[in-house]
């Protein structure tokens, strides 16, 4: 909005703290090129929109504040004369998108020296080069010092990461691997036993019968339900008991996988009736070869799958095939990032999730979101360890009007309430050395609510810390990448 004009004088301007120094040509070219401006109580300008003219106060009230998710929180308040605001990088022009990076209002008539940005741009060019070179220097160095902090912050989190993934996929691999070997095992002395079988005086129509009873069992193994300690003692006696009356040797060793496979008493009886009784013994142990290579091959599927799963969960996290900006399900990205930290989380910290699955997708950067996550976990996990290493981590979803809310919630020590204010700053860290780096809360920090446009503050009393993470259910409000 605009003010009402007023008229502009060298030497009042020249007694604001950021012309003192100026000559009076200088003083004089500023009064030309700008003007004086009364504000009534109301907004100056908006945060986000193009930033055309610096601002420099004379006398009132001025009030700074930035968007944080729908609301406006206040940043400053100042009635010092000479405060300014507005078009402060214009002399970088088009290298940078020139915004407000705030939002300026006044509570009592104020004047302003109010200088459009091209000439307050050219001005400190022509005026102070060498200044606008270290001020150039410094912007842009800020920049590349952030992202080479974000970058290291990452490269961390993915260490960490791969640690755990790799220890993650080691064990259902390791365990594919052996149950491979054994089945080759298996196979070997299950071609064998049918080679003694088929060379007895057997006639065809009982080993026709022998066949059918191995199809029959490999359903029955590819069904089998998982039974009770005490009911698989029990199912295990009595079998050991049906081998040694049938004069089968080593029925004790082979009842523990009979059971396992889900076989009773009740299909023993009818291979007992299937096939002649000299051939019996031969015909267990056969099918006991069978069932073993099911069990084998049941195994190797249970590894593989989990590995698959793995595999996923690592490219959902790291979104590599998928575009930056997109509307994202929050519990798939929780999900992903939860599988892949699973062995740092351990299994003395239980892991609850109370999610709102009507919740809808939302307008998000998902690999940026899958960051704040891993920070925020790894927070959660470290406070816990420090308190003895048991606990429970609960992740929660929920909407809270017209946001929605991601909780981490731990049971660990809390937050002592003389650094809770300190925990989003730079560098501040509360972990030993070498262990922290004190910025996954200022990235956290950064990505929600300079990225998304969201909240992320934290509640805490000793035994419950609940880090919160607003976000917009929809991309009204959403910064692009260059924004960020």
């Amino acid at each position: 909005m605009s003010g009402r004009p007023m008229p502009c004088s060298p030497r009042e301007i020249g007694s604001l703290f950021l012309f003192e120094k100026l000559t009076p040509e200088q003083l004089g070219r500023l009064c030309s090129e700008g003007r004086v401006e009364l504000f009534e109580p109301g907004p100056v300008y908006t945060e986000g929109d193009p930033a055309t003219c610096f601002y420099v106060m004379i006398e009132g009230t001025v009030v700074l504040s930035r968007r944080v998710g729908g609301d406006d929180v206040e940043v400053t308040r100042s009635s010092q004369p000479g405060v300014y605001s507005g078009a402060m990088q214009a002399y970088i022009g088009d290298r940078v998108r020139q915004v407000y990076n705030n939002s300026m209002r006044v509570t009592e008539p104020t004047r302003f020296f109010v200088l459009p940005a091209d000439s307050f741009a050219d001005f400190m060019r022509e005026s102070f080069p060498m200044a606008v070179h270290l001020l150039e220097g410094l912007f842009f160095g800020s920049k590349s010092t952030q992202r080479a902090i974000g970058q290291r912050e990452r490269l961390l989190a993915l260490g960490s990461l791969s640690a755990g993934l790799t220890h993650e996929l080691n064990n259902p691999a390791a365990a594919a691997v052996r149950a491979t070997a054994t089945l080759r095992e298996r196979v070997a002395k299950m071609r064998h036993k049918l080679g003694v079988i088929s060379s007895g005086p057997f006639p065809r129509e009982e080993l026709a019968h022998l066949i059918e009873v191995q199809e029959r069992t490999a359903e029955l193994v590819a069904k089998a339900t998982t039974l009770s300690p005490l009911e698989a003692s029990d199912r295990e006696d009595a079998l050991a008991d049906w081998f040694d009356a049938h004069d089968i040797a080593d029925g004790w060793r082979l009842a523990p996988t009979f059971v396992q496979a889900g076989l009773d008493l009740d299909w023993l009886d009818q291979v007992a009736a299937a096939v002649d009784p000299q051939m019996l013994p031969n015909a267990i142990g056969w099918l006991n070869y069978t069932v073993e290579t099911e069990l084998l091959m049941d195994e190797i599927e249970d590894s593989t799958t989990r590995i698959s799963h793995l595999v996923d969960a690592a490219k959902q996290y790291s979104q590599l095939d998928r575009a930056p900006y997109q509307h994202a399900d929050v519990h798939e990205l929780l999900d992903s990032t939860l599988l892949m930290l699973s062995g740092k989380i351990g299994k003395r910290i239980q892991v609850v999730k109370e999610y709102d699955r009507t919740l809808p997708r939302i307008p998000a950067y998902p690999a940026e979101l899958n960051q704040v996550w891993t920070n925020l976990v790894d927070n959660a996990v470290s406070a816990m360890n420090s308190a003895g290493g048991e606990g429970t981590l609960t992740v929660r979803t929920a909407l809270e009007r017209d946001r929605l809310l991601v909780e981490f919630r731990d049971t660990g020590p809390g937050v002592p309430q003389e650094i809770r204010g300190r925990i989003f700053d730079p560098f501040f860290t509360t972990k030993p050395v070498g262990e922290g780096t004190g910025l996954g809360l200022d990235i956290s920090w950064r990505i929600v609510v300079n990225k998304h446009h969201g909240t992320l503050q934290v509640e805490s009393v000793p035994g419950d810390t609940r880090f919160q993470v607003l976000l917009p259910l929809t991309d009204d409000d959403q910064t692009s990448e260059e924004h960020s």
